[in-house]
């Protein structure tokens, strides 16, 4: 695999490890505010990089058709809505900070579903990178090594958050600190996986690159006003996670025009 598509795959991967450590840094159960905060701050990144770094390229890729150029990536969009409504209803997963689960019954752990409630947030972000990396590869639509880079920082910078909202409930409930940072490591071990194939099927890929960038923005939007959104609002204080929502926007949005 080319090395900067290498580090490119496993960079959001470091992000998430390194949030999971802040368990041996952090005494005690995260507090409510800092949750608010962290969570407005990804979903804040995930918004900006749905916009610059998914829908427009693949706008731009579809040049070819006019006025009509957006159809692909509202096509693709729509597909990842569908695909993480499906997934979030197949899927039983509980989110930290609240005691009902959701999907379907079973008998599983609490420790399980908070996992998979992650993996379900790390799923899009993995094609993601997976599909721009692709595109990189095939020398289409006008993606630089340096654009597709851009893209894993900002979804590790988000991963970091993600990392430590699994790890840190985790220590609370009575987990070692190795076993929580496992679990949190763990958690977002689909990302890497994801992109690699993805990235293995570059060629199969480019054709429908549009429609799989509109794909990824989706479902990561659809994550973000599912999940992230009403998490960061709930409760006294929420003015917390909108200014942080802005700052994560602001960051993204910045990294991907200064670097992209």
């Amino acid at each position: 695999m080319d090395r900067n598509v290498l580090q490119g795959v496993l960079i959001p991967f470091l992000g998430t490890s390194l949030g999971a450590g802040c368990v041996f840094l952090m005494a005690g159960e995260m507090d409510r505010w800092l949750q608010r905060v962290l969570q407005g701050f990804a979903a804040g990144v995930m918004v900006a990089a749905s916009v610059w770094s998914l829908l427009i390229p693949a706008i731009d890729m579809a040049y070819g058709l006019g006025r009509l150029s957006f159809l692909p990536a509202a096509a693709g969009f729509w597909l990842g809505v569908l695909f993480l409504l499906l997934i979030d209803r197949a899927v039983p997963h509980l989110h930290a900070g609240i005691d009902q689960s959701e999907g379907p019954r079973s008998g599983l752990s609490r420790t399980a579903k908070l996992m998979l409630a992650v993996t379900i947030h790390n799923l899009p972000e993995g094609m993601a990178v997976g599909v721009v990396y692709a595109g990189y590869l095939a020398g289409t639509g006008g993606i630089t090594a340096l654009s597709a880079l851009t893209l894993a920082l900002g979804i590790a910078i988000q991963n970091f958050p993600e990392g430590a909202i699994i790890s840190m409930p985790l220590r609370a409930e009575g987990a070692g600190k190795g076993k929580a940072f496992l679990y949190g490591v763990l958690s977002g071990a689909v990302e890497p996986v994801g992109a690699a194939l993805t990235v293995a099927a570059a060629s199969a890929v480019v054709p429908v690159l549009p429609w799989l960038l509109g794909f990824a923005a989706g479902a990561m939007l659809y994550v973000v006003v599912e999940d992230l959104i009403p998490d960061m609002s709930a409760g006294t204080h929420s003015n917390l996670g909108t200014v942080a929502f802005a700052a994560g926007f602001t960051v993204m949005m910045a990294l991907d025009v200064a670097l992209g």
